[in-house]
């Protein structure tokens, strides 16, 4: 695809305005201090910190995985993702305010004030380089990849320059201002992906392939994937897309974004909220603007796909230089962008990227806040000041971007990556839920948990079909992956000796988790639970007839 004098101006306009807004935040805010570079200086209000997690979630992954999932399993296959709403909306009612209280630099920090000693300290270390680098370049590297096959494949521009556009435009950003200019940063990128997302959505239906709204939605191969529910008639697939995301996958699995308890870039947008109730209200409107209206674009566009690219044959002849081997159902949406006319073009370019940056950059700013906080404070550096903490953190973020462009070839595709990532988190969130109320739980358990689920995850990916004949379901890994660990966390917990009475009492005081506001808490997510639900199959009703 060609780019006219147009589509140069908006993208030339479009960088324009992603390097003004950090650098204006720079100037307007002291970028010397950590409180104003790590936290915003506690100052952002609601509506942003929500919008920020949108974007912080949005990526050019999104819109692959998306049209992957519709695809291969129709609407209904989105429950894999769907299920972690419940997750998201027990942060909002009952753990965003336990962390704010709590008063973490990250959520890392915590540790040392839930356990004590040698084993709290070696946590706090272990998962700051876990999160903050191993598993963080992990989740890079499957957004990088999604940038560099619309680039490379819609675009025609080399993957070198994909990840050096990225990286600059990335390591800028969130490097320059801090979370501040961050957050400032997603909510103009967020209008703007969501602008490009529909302009694909419209050239989309309106292709002479799909005939328009009604034709398309009309489509017995559209309408046999626009289910909300999935066939429970088909047990392997009800099982798989639906009954293991809601009945145990959403609270028993750690998953960057969605995690039992909050954490990672959810609980960092948090931590800069002017009040418990921003923090509370920012994350509540992440999940509905999330959950049950960001997709819906680029839903549309997957139904469209169907009938433009009905099969990976018709994907490959889009693409006649690409490696067929390279062609899946994630490649839709690349090949759909071909659709858009010039003018257009240039605005979709952006949105990509805009896409692409924002996720790139909650990352870098996520795992160089660890490096920083967690890891050279704590251990290096006890002294440093924060000036030299803040540069720790921008050569943190080289580093890892660094690193990410490297990784990015290696995974194959946005579902397959979707699905490491939640097997290697498998087990683990029912520890993140406990730990807030049932003081038995120690250091160790979390170090037990953390370790079987990630050996879990590499037996099965890597030595099962050395063993064994008979492939494993997705499901059927997860689920024992699931037994294993909470079965090693739980031995771990009574083998070993409680936390100190102290470190319990002090905890306690500072969060003061009370039995009844946590009850009213879940009784609040359950009730937002079925709204947001039932508003999300409304809407699907309304579109999908």
């Amino acid at each position: 695809m060609k780019f006219n004098s147009l589509d140069f101006v908006m993208i030339g306009a479009f960088f324009a305005i992603l390097l003004a807004i950090p650098a204006i935040a720079a100037l307007k805010t002291r970028a010397k201090r950590g409180a104003e570079y790590f936290k915003g200086a506690n100052s952002m209000p609601w509506w942003l910190i929500g919008i920020s997690m949108v974007a912080a979630t949005t990526s050019t992954g999104s819109a692959n995985l998306f049209t992957e999932i519709i695809r291969r399993d129709g609407l209904s296959g989105n429950w894999v993702w769907w299920a972690f709403l419940l997750t998201g909306l027990l942060t909002v009612f009952v753990y965003s305010k336990l962390w704010v209280r709590s008063g973490a630099a990250t959520d890392i920090s915590f540790y040392e004030l839930r356990y004590s000693g040698r084993p709290a300290a070696f946590l706090r270390a272990f998962r700051a380089v876990y999160l903050g680098v191993i598993y963080n370049l992990v989740v890079m590297a499957m957004v990088l990849l999604g940038g560099l096959k619309i680039g490379t494949v819609v675009f025609g521009v080399s993957a070198s320059t994909v990840l050096a556009v990225t990286a600059a435009a990335s390591l800028v950003y969130s490097c320059l201002s801090g979370i501040r200019g961050t957050i400032y940063t997603d909510f103009f990128l967020f209008a703007v992906v969501m602008i490009g997302a529909f302009a694909v959505m419209y050239y989309g239906v309106n292709h002479p392939a799909v005939g328009g709204w009604t034709a398309m939605m009309s489509n017995p191969a559209v309408q046999a994937k626009t289910a909300f529910l999935p066939d429970f008639t088909n047990t392997d697939a009800a099982i798989a897309v639906f009954i293991i995301p809601v009945a145990v996958q959403w609270w028993n699995v750690w998953y960057s974004g969605s995690e039992p308890g909050g954490g990672g870039y959810i609980v960092q947008r948090i931590m800069t909220a002017k009040t418990p109730g921003h923090a509370l209200g920012g994350t509540l409107f992440f999940n509905v603007i999330n959950y049950a209206l960001r997709p819906w674009p680029w839903y549309i566009a997957a139904f469209a796909s169907i009938l433009i690219f009905p099969d990976l044959a018709s994907i490959r002849a889009a693409f006649p230089g690409v490696d067929p081997a390279l062609v899946g159902d994630d490649m839709a949406y690349a090949a759909l962008i071909s659709c858009v006319p010039n003018g257009w073009v240039g605005v979709v370019a952006a949105s990509l990227m805009g896409a692409l940056f924002s996720t790139i950059a909650a990352h870098l700013s996520m795992g160089a806040n660890y490096v920083a906080n967690d890891v050279w404070k704590r251990f290096v550096r006890k002294d440093a000041s924060e000036r030299e903490m803040i540069w720790v953190a921008r050569a943190s973020s080289v580093i890892l971007m660094v690193a990410g462009c490297v990784l990015a070839p290696l995974i194959e595709s946005a579902k397959s990556g979707f699905d490491l990532m939640v097997q290697v988190g498998a087990g683990t969130g029912l520890v993140f839920l406990l730990r807030w109320f049932w003081m038995r739980i120690n250091a160790w358990t979390e170090i037990v948990a953390m370790t079987v689920s990630v050996v879990c995850a590499i037996f099965f990916q890597l030595v099962w079909p050395h063993l064994s004949a008979t492939p494993l379901l997705f499901w059927q890994k997860l689920l024992l992956t699931i037994l294993v660990t909470t079965a090693g966390w739980v031995a771990a917990t009574f083998l070993t000796k409680p936390e100190k009475p102290e470190t319990i009492a002090a905890f306690k005081a500072l969060v003061r988790a009370g039995g009844r506001d946590v009850g009213m808490g879940v009784l609040k997510m359950f009730i937002a639970s079925v709204a947001i639900f039932a508003f999300m199959a409304l809407v699907a009703k309304l579109i999908c007839g």
